[in-house]
């Protein structure tokens, strides 16, 4: 017992590593996860006393612990009953391929990445794209919403700009879990994304246990009290048109929804317009040639991520004008239901993601450029006296039926504004010769298809022949 015995160096090192190891995570490493945590508990409490609706307990659950209980739900495991005895898998391999999926749609919330950088980052990157301003807003509806309902804002999906605005612009009032898409699950974006409460959707796949098992997390998180924020749109808008909803994520809900027995819900429409959209040259080629494959290349990218940074180094980078977001009035799911007929049954989502649609659509916010788009399609080789013009006669007319409209400080500026600053005429299918201004008849198709996402966008506010004009541009046929 005594006897001295030899070692390799690298033996000695391996048995000690080994033994580190086994002390840290049987004695060291639970006491210090126990003494972060208490501390994440007391900022989280403090920070819930300055957010309107404070984060939920379903948040802050270790993510280990919500992927089991999504994994073992009864629900869960009856869907994986029907799919083994209609493939004829093992249960085992099934219930793997659930916790697979489960690990890949719950989040790794962590507060101090959403509100202490994350924020921070959103509200950067805003201001330095755009003049950002806020648009229609009921202060008194948003605060009757009842404090233990689940709050849902539902938004129009104009750019990738979309997340980054709203996070910064709700960062007083909650926290926000959105549904992230395909194209966030590459490195380094994932954990990222993960960690500011975000959960990944295949927003393609039709495997009914992959959708049994989104379906009833996004139901517990619903149920839990989640503050979230989806796009009905299920993708960006090609022409700037709110276009119509897919049922999706909102079947989800109602389905899950008990009257008298489940926790309210309370959907926030919420509208969201630019100036210009930072991928709107991808969008324009995307829509003009009908598919949603957007050919984004990395040399395309870097391109233009050094001409940005020219552009900032020599003073002669100007912000993409405006970016606004008008928030509409909200809407009960349990006063919607009680409206409606006893026997809609299941059909209860199409009517609900209409009349969401409706609602957004009534507070999109109307600015400067897409109203000079809608004059240069309805009427092409305007001098800019006769812009002018049009400009305040639409602007006032879109005032009287109730639009929000935001325009510089000085409304007889816009058009002039827009034309100067270059936010319309620099694109290649815009130009101004002299003191006209049209659309080039080089560009394909022949009306300015950078105008068309930018009129388009407030196409429900205005009553004009450039519905026509559109789309016999969308389709290349000429305007003569």
């Amino acid at each position: 017992m005594t006897r001295m015995v030899e070692l390799p160096l690298w033996l000695l090192v391996l048995i000690l590593a080994f033994a580190t190891v086994t002390f840290a995570s049987h004695f060291l490493f639970p006491s210090v996860r126990w003494f972060f945590r208490r501390r994440m508990e007391r900022a989280v409490a403090r920070l819930n006393k300055r957010l309107t609706r404070p984060i939920e307990p379903f948040k802050l659950t270790r993510r280990f612990d919500t992927v089991q209980r999504l994994s073992y739900d009864p629900e869960i495991a009856q869907a994986i009953a029907d799919h083994c005895a209609e493939t004829g898998e093992p249960e085992q391999v099934a219930f793997e391929r659930v916790q697979r999926y489960a690990r890949e749609i719950v989040p790794r919330f962590s507060a101090f990445a959403y509100f202490s950088f994350g924020i921070r980052i959103a509200k950067w990157i805003s201001r330095a794209f755009y003049r950002v301003r806020l648009g229609a807003f009921d202060g008194a509806h948003l605060e009757a919403v009842d404090q233990d309902a689940t709050v849902v804002f539902v938004m129009n999906h104009r750019s990738n700009m979309d997340y980054v605005l709203v996070t910064w612009l709700a960062a007083e009032r909650s926290h926000l879990s959105y549904a992230v898409g395909e194209w966030a699950r590459v490195w380094p974006l994932r954990s990222l994304i993960r960690s500011m409460g975000a959960y990944f959707i295949r927003r393609r796949s039709r495997n009914a246990l992959y959708r049994k098992v989104l379906a009833r997390y996004v139901q517990m998180a619903t149920e839990g009290g989640v503050t979230q924020a989806i796009f009905p749109e299920g993708g960006l808008s090609l022409t700037g048109e709110v276009g119509p909803p897919k049922l999706g994520l909102l079947s989800y809900i109602t389905a899950g929804y008990v009257p008298g027995k489940s926790r309210d819900v309370v959907f926030i429409p919420v509208a969201m317009n630019y100036d210009r959209v930072l991928e709107d040259r991808v969008l324009v080629a995307a829509g003009i040639q009908g598919q949603r494959k957007f050919r984004l290349r990395w040399r395309y990218i870097l391109r233009h991520v050094g001409m940005h940074l020219g552009q900032r180094l020599t003073g002669r980078f100007h912000r993409f004008g405006y970016a606004s977001v008008s928030f509409g009035t909200p809407l009960s799911l349990g006063d919607f239901m009680a409206c409606q007929p006893r026997d809609t049954g299941a059909d209860l989502a199409e009517p609900l993601a209409q009349e969401i649609m409706q609602r957004i659509r009534k507070v999109v916010p109307v600015l400067p450029v897409p109203v000079v788009a809608a004059i240069l399609l309805e009427r092409d080789g305007l001098d800019r006296p006769a812009v002018t013009a049009r400009f305040k006669a639409l602007v006032k007319d879109m005032e009287a039926r109730g639009a929000h409209i935001h325009m510089p400080r000085s409304g007889r500026a816009g058009p002039d504004r827009v034309l100067r600053m270059g936010w319309l005429s620099s694109h290649p299918a815009a130009e101004a010769a002299g003191n006209t201004v049209g659309c080039s008849p080089s560009a394909a198709p022949p009306v300015a298809v950078t105008e068309q996402p930018g009129r388009f966008a407030i196409a429900n506010h205005l009553q004009t022949d450039a519905f026509r004009l559109f789309f016999l541009a969308l389709h290349g046929i000429s305007k003569g």
